[in-house]
C-alpha cells in the first residue's frame, strides 16, 4: 500500500476512533486529539487539571479503543523504584528472577506525578526516553508502541516534588484540562448515574500502531516548514536576537531542541489525521501551545504580573 493510501485509511480510521472514545468521554475534543496525536507521534504528555474531571477514565477508553494494554501507577511520597520498574526475587530453586512492574504495558497512566520523590521520577525517565530499563545491571526492552501518560493536580502543592525541567522536557505535549461546560456536564450526570454502560471497541492493533507512528515519520516536510519551526523554538529564548520583548522580560529559559523536533513530529501528525500529506506552517502553529507550554521557564517579574505562558507563546506568533 502507497504511503498516500495509508494517510486516506488513517483518516477513516481516526473519526472512527473518535466515534469509539465519545460513547464514554462527553466533550474534551480538543484534550482527546493531542492526546492521540502524541501517540501516533511516539510522543508522551502531561495532562494537568483539577480532580474529577476523568483523566483516569480518559486513557482508559482511549487505550481499550486503541487494543492496547493499561495499567495505572498511582504516585505517592512512599512509592520506591522497584514499585514501577519490577524487582528480582529468589524462586523456589534459589534463582534470581525478575517480576515484570506496572511500567511494563502499552499505556501508563502516571497518576499525580508530583507526589512522588525525584528517585521514583527519574526510573520513569529511562523508560520514557530510552523504552527500556534496567533493573539489578539487566536490560529489558518494554512493549511497544509504548506512551506515558502522566496527570498533575494545578491546585494542592503541598508534599509535592515539581518535576525537574529535564523530565518536563521528555514530555511531547502538556495539556490543561478544563472543566466541561454546563452542557456537557448534564450530559455526563445523565450518562454515569443509571446502569447502562457503554461498549468500547478496539480498533486497532499495537502492531497497526506502529506502522501509523513509522508512516508520520516518512511524511514529507517542506525546508521553510522546518526553518519556521526551529525559528519559533529560538524565538523562546531571551538572549535569542529574534526574543520578543515578552520573552526577554519575562522568561529565564526557553525551549531546547527537543521542541523543534516535536514541533514538526506533531506537525506531521496533526496534517495527516486531517487528510494533509505534508505539514504546512498552519500545523506548526496549532500544536505549538502544548509543545511550549512546559518548555518555557517564567521569571519572578512574570508571576508577579500575573503574565502567563499562553500570553508569552500568542505573542511569538
Amino acid at each position: 500500500m502507497s504511503d498516500v493510501a495509508a494517510i486516506e485509511g488513517f483518516v477513516r480510521k481516526y473519526q472512527e476512533l473518535k466515534t469509539e472514545i465519545a460513547k464514554v468521554i462527553i466533550g474534551q475534543d480538543e484534550v482527546v486529539n493531542q492526546i492521540l496525536i502524541a501517540i501516533f507521534s511516539g510522543g508522551h504528555a502531561l495532562l494537568i487539571g483539577v480532580p474529577g474531571l476523568a483523566k483516569t477514565l480518559m486513557v482508559n477508553t482511549i487505550s481499550q479503543a486503541l487494543g492496547l494494554e493499561f495499567k495505572r501507577i498511582q504516585f505517592t511520597p512512599d512509592l520506591m523504584p522497584s514499585d514501577i520498574l519490577g524487582s528480582e526475587i529468589l524462586d523456589e530453586n534459589r534463582n534470581f528472577k525478575f517480576i515484570k512492574g506496572p511500567v511494563f504495558s502499552n499505556i501508563i497512566l502516571a497518576d499525580e506525578i508530583n507526589r512522588t520523590p525525584p528517585k521514583t521520577q527519574a526510573a520513569l525517565l529511562e523508560a520514557m526516553q530510552e523504552r527500556a530499563v534496567t533493573v539489578a545491571g539487566h536490560h529489558y526492552k518494554l512493549n511497544l508502541p509504548y506512551f506515558v501518560l502522566a496527570t498533575q493536580n494545578p491546585i494542592e502543592q503541598e508534599g509535592t516534588y515539581p518535576l525537574p525541567e529535564a523530565q518536563l522536557d521528555r514530555f511531547m505535549f502538556a495539556v490543561n484540562l478544563d472543566y466541561p461546560s454546563f452542557e456537557e456536564e448534564v450530559q455526563v450526570v445523565k450518562s454515569t448515574t443509571t446502569d447502562v454502560e457503554s461498549k468500547v471497541n478496539s480498533l486497532f492493533t499495537a502492531q497497526e500502531i506502529i506502522d501509523i507512528q513509522h508512516l508520520i515519520r516518512r511524511i514529507p516536510v517542506a525546508d521553510n516548514v522546518i526553518e519556521y519551526a526551529v525559528r519559533m523554538t529560538g524565538k523562546t529564548r531571551p538572549k535569542s536576537p529574534e526574543a520578543t520583548d515578552l520573552v526577554k522580560n519575562y522568561i529565564d529559559w526557553g525551549a531546547g531542541p527537543r521542541a523543534s523536533q516535536n514541533l514538526i513530529l506533531a506537525a506531521k501528525t496533526h496534517a495527516a489525521i486531517h487528510g494533509k500529506f505534508s505539514p504546512d506552517i498552519e500545523n506548526v502553529q496549532a500544536v505549538a501551545n502544548s509543545i511550549f507550554k512546559h518548555r518555557i521557564i517564567k521569571n519572578y517579574k512574570a508571576e508577579a504580573e500575573g503574565i502567563t505562558e499562553e500570553q508569552i507563546i500568542k505573542d511569538l506568533f
